[in-house]
This record gives structure tokens, sequence and C-alpha cells, in this order.
């Protein structure tokens, strides 16, 4: 060795300590680079996942953070619960849509009942003395007195309950025809035995959107009798409405005759309406105007009183000739 040299040692850095901090250096830049990317792909795929999370047509926006999972369990369970109604239950198919009940409506349906006097030969001719109107529910739309236009023979006050005061206050036939067929067109009419009290009108009704109680489907008749018997009012509101109407010496009220007739008819509103809806489709051309407003039909009315029904045609044709 020569003097002054300093060992070889101490010249040079040890080989082992520059090695070992390059691999340090290295591997630090190596764990950077991953850890940049890293990150990279971890906006990128949290940035892809909003995008898909973002609320579309007809879907539902993300829960927000301070949503529980519970919160976000029970809001999945009330949205599977109202798929499953929405399409039937689960049972494979979508419910079905209930049918409405067939009928009018509580609007488009009203009752009508009439009372008459004599007038003509013998007063053997009906006309109107007093109209009552009621709708649906009950309440009176009309209810007036009228005068005939031919001088009363008979009031015939024990059916009719007309006096010759009611006259007083009664308004010209002509008049109250005007008023009362305003109520009744385009409207379900109900009644009992409307062909009397179409003729005291002078009108004639579409049968399509006549209800007359007088025939009533099957329910309303009497056990043992056929569908097309004639039924009294009187007797149909004691044995089905188990109430007492035409009671008394005081005559018939038309409001309360009217009132009888909408009751029956709501017993069997549904039965009946889809059993009009059916003969609609069967018999299509069946849709001309109630034809049971002739006279003689009227005149063989069963509640007229023994003494006013006349017995022969020849009544008959006495009764038409009196009306011209």
């Amino acid at each position: 060795m020569v003097l002054g040299e300093a060992p070889e040692s101490a010249q040079c850095p040890s080989l082992t300590g520059l090695n070992t901090k390059d691999v340090v250096r290295k591997r630090h830049k190596r764990r950077s680079r991953q850890h940049q990317r890293f990150m990279a792909r971890k906006a990128l795929l949290q940035e892809q996942e909003l995008s898909s999370m973002a609320p579309g047509p007809g879907s539902c926006p993300p829960p927000s953070p301070s949503q529980t999972p519970a919160d976000t369990e029970a809001s999945g369970s009330r949205r599977q619960r109202a798929k499953a109604r929405s399409s039937g239950g689960g049972s494979g198919g979508k419910r079905p849509i209930p049918r409405e009940a067939p009928g009018p409506g509580p609007s488009k349906c009203v009752a009508v009942d009439c009372e008459m006097v004599g007038t003509g030969p013998h007063g053997r001719v009906s006309e109107l003395a007093r109209c009552s109107v009621v709708s649906y529910n009950g309440d009176v739309l009309y209810d007036k007195y009228v005068r005939p236009e031919m001088p009363i023979v008979d009031y015939r006050t024990r059916w009719s309950g007309i006096t010759r005061q009611h006259m007083r206050k009664a308004i010209p036939f002509q008049v109250a025809q005007k008023e009362i067929l305003k109520l009744l067109k385009g409207k379900v009419v109900v009644g009992h035995a409307l062909h009397n009290d179409f003729q005291a009108l002078k009108y004639v009704h579409p049968r399509s959107q006549t209800r007359d109680t007088t025939y009533v489907p099957n329910l309303l008749s009497h056990p043992g009798s056929h569908t097309r018997a004639r039924v009294s009012l009187k007797d149909l509101a004691l044995h089905l409405l188990h109430k007492k109407i035409q009671v008394g010496h005081q005559g018939h009220s038309s409001v309360e005759d009217a009132m009888t007739a909408m009751e029956l008819y709501k017993l069997v509103e549904v039965q009946w309406e889809q059993q009009e809806a059916d003969n609609a489709k069967a018999h299509p051309e069946d849709r001309a105007p109630d034809s049971s407003t002739d006279v003689e039909q009227y005149m063989e009315d069963q509640y007229w009183p023994d003494e006013l029904a006349p017995s022969t045609s020849g009544d008959i044709r006495e009764a038409q000739a009196g009306r011209e």
C-alpha cells in the first residue's frame, strides 16, 4: 500500500449500499405509478357507476347517502308490492277490470205518477189533474195540479184525491205538459202502469227508456204467477217494501206512488238493467216507442173502479169519441 492513499474501502462507497438505495427508489416509483393507475381506474369506475345510476324515464332515483339500508329495503319492498298488485298479484296475468253495473245512472232516472179525473160523456174520459215527478233519490222534482182541457164530470176523489178546491190553483194542461215533458225526455222513466200516465200526458216515451213496475222481471212477480202477471203497486209495496200505501178514503198521492215505484225499481235495478242490455243486444231492431198507450188497454186497466170500467166495446168507442 502506498503511503497517503486511503484504503479502497474508504475511497468508494459500498456497492451493497448503493444497490439497496436504487432498489428502494425504484420500488417507490413503481408503487407510485401503480397507485396513480389504481386511482384513475377507481375514478373511472365511479364515474361509470354514477352515470348508470342516473334516473331515466320510469326509473327511481338512487338512495340518498342519509338513507339507511333498512329504508332502501323497505322502499324496494313497497315497489315490489305495488308491481305485484298492478300485475294481478303475481298470478301471471293482469287483474281483471271490474265491470260497471249496467244502468242509466241516478241523474238519468226519474219516476212519474199521474192522477186523473173524468171528463166527457158520463165522465169516462180520463184527463190529467195532477202529476208528480221524483228523482232517483226520491226528491220531488215536480208536483202540480192540472186543469183538464174539458169540463170535469167526475173528480174520482176516492181514488184520485182530487177535489174542486185543487182546481183553483191548477195550471192549464198545455203549460203543465211542456213542463213535465222537459223532465221526462231523455230520461229513463220509472212508474207503475205507465201507459196510463203517458196516455194522460198525451205523450209516447221510448220503450227502451221505460221501466214499468207493473211488468217487472221475475224478482217482483208473486210466487206461482207467470212473469207478465200484473200486480198492484199497493201489493208490491206491502210485500217487498213492507210499507202501506193508498190507505184511507182521501185518495192516492201521486208523490207517494212515484216514490214507491222508484223504490221498487232500485230493488232490482242491476238485474233489470242487465236484462234490458241483453235484450237490446239480442234484438237491436226492437227500439220502437212503447205502443201500449192505446185507449182500449187503458180503459181495461184492472185498477179502475168497477162502476167506471166499461164492459163492452161500445163503451170504449164512446170513450174514444168523447176524446175527439
